[in-house]
C-alpha cells in the first residue's frame, strides 16, 4: 500500500477530510495523554543501553548514512555548499569506504548549485521552506517557496509548521498548509514526487501531549516524515521527544500500513547522542526504521565525531579533529 494511499484511508477513517477544526480539535485532544514521568524514564533507560564493539562499527556507519548535511547560514556561498557536497560524497577522504551521507539540506536558492556537485549520487538535495524557521508567511508565499525548491531539483522539502496557529488551537489551518504544500510536492513533472518532512519545532511545543497531536496531525495531512526541529530553537532533538515521535510512526503504522520517517534535529552532537538515539528508534519503532529512507539525523557536526569513532576502530588510534574536515 502506497502511503498516498494509506494516508486517504486513514483520512476517511478518522473523519478528518469532513471535520470542522472544533472537530478535530476534539479528536486530536482524545489522543491518550503522554506520561511524561514515563517518557522521560524510558528514554533515559534506553540511552543506557551498551552495544558490542562490531555493533558500534555498524551504528557508526549506520548513522552517517542518516545524516542531512546541512548548511543553513545567510553567510552560505555557492563555494560553501560545493565544499559541503563534496564531503557528502567522500566524508572520509582517508578512506574511501565510509558510507555517503543521506541528503545535503540548503536554502532554496543553493538547491542548483548542490544538485548540480551531487548529480546522479544517489544523494538527495534537501531544502527548507515554507518561510523557514519561523513559518511566518502568509500560505501563497509559503506555496511559492516551495514550488521554487521543487523546480530548481530538490528531492526533499523541509517545511515549517505554523507555531501560532497550532498552540492557538487552529489545528485545521496546520492541517490545510501542510496538505497544500504536500501537493506542490508532486509539481515537478520532471522528477519523482519531493519527500515532505514537517518541522514541528518540539521546542516551541511547550508539552509532550503537543508533540503527539502535532506528529498526528502532520502524519493526517500527508508528511512523510516529522521531524523535531529547525536548529534554531533551543531545546531542540531530546529522546523524550523523539521516543514520543515514534511511537506516533509506529502507531500510524499499525493504524494505516504506512511508514512514516521520523528527523530529529538539533543538538546531537556525538557518537553516543547517535546510538542512543538508533536504540531508541529499535525498541520503539522497530528494526524498520533503521535506514536512511525512515531515520534520518539532521545534525552536521554529530558526522566530525562519527568518523573519528570510525579511525578509532579501523586503526586502533584516536586522531583527532584535525584530521577530519569541518566542511
Amino acid at each position: 500500500m502506497s502511503a498516498t494511499t494509506a494516508t486517504s484511508q486513514a483520512r476517511d477513517l478518522l473523519g478528518v477530510s469532513a471535520l470542522s477544526n472544533r472537530s478535530l480539535r476534539t479528536w486530536l485532544h482524545g489522543l491518550p495523554p503522554v506520561d511524561q514521568v514515563g517518557a522521560e524514564a524510558r528514554a533515559a533507560a534506553l540511552g543506557t543501553r551498551s552495544i558490542k564493539t562490531t555493533s558500534k562499527a555498524w551504528a557508526i556507519d549506520t548513522a552517517i548514512s542518516m545524516i542531512d548535511l546541512t548548511t543553513l547560514e545567510g553567510s552560505d556561498t555557492p563555494g560553501k555548499v560545493r565544499n559541503l557536497c563534496a564531503k557528502a560524497l567522500l566524508p572520509d577522504r582517508a578512506d574511501p569506504s565510509t558510507p555517503r551521507v543521506a541528503a545535503v539540506c540548503v536554502y532554496n536558492d543553493m538547491v542548483g548549485v548542490a544538485r548540480e556537485a551531487l548529480g546522479d549520487s544517489g544523494i538527495n538535495v534537501a531544502a527548507v521552506s515554507t518561510a523557514f524557521p519561523s513559518g511566518r508567511a502568509s500560505l501563497p508565499v509559503k506555496l511559492l517557496d516551495t514550488q521554487d525548491a521543487v523546480a530548481a531539483g530538490a528531492d526533499e522539502i523541509d517545511m515549517v509548521i505554523d507555531r501560532g496557529a497550532f498552540l492557538s488551537g487552529d489545528y485545521r489551518t496546520v492541517f490545510d498548509q501542510i496538505a497544500a504544500v504536500k501537493e506542490v510536492c508532486r509539481s515537478n513533472p520532471d522528477r519523482a514526487d519531493a519527500h515532505l518532512k514537517v518541522i514541528l519545532e518540539t521546542g516551541e511545543l511547550a508539552t509532550y501531549d503537543n508533540v503527539r497531536r502535532a506528529s498526528w496531525l502532520a502524519m493526517l495531512a500527508g508528511a512523510d516524515f516529522i521531524k523535531t526541529s529547525t536548529g534554531k530553537i533551543s531545546p531542540a532533538a531530546t529522546l523524550p521527544v523523539v521516543l514520543i515521535m515514534l511511537e506516533a510512526v509506529r502507531d500510524w503504522r499499525a493504524l494505516t500500513g504506512a511508514m512514516v520517517g521520523v528527523k530529529p534535529a538539533g543538538g546531537i552532537r556525538t557518537t553516543k547522542d547517535a546510538v542512543k538515539h538508533l536504540v531508541t528508534v529499535n525498541e520503539t519503532a522497530g528494526p524498520d526504521w533503521l535506514t536512511p529512507q525512515w531515520f534520518r539525523f539532521g545534525a552536521s557536526s554529530l558526522l566530525t565525531d562519527l568518523l573519528l569513532q570510525r579511525q578509532k576502530l579501523r586503526t586502533g588510534a584516536y586522531s583527532g579533529s584535525d584530521y577530519v574536515t569541518e566542511d
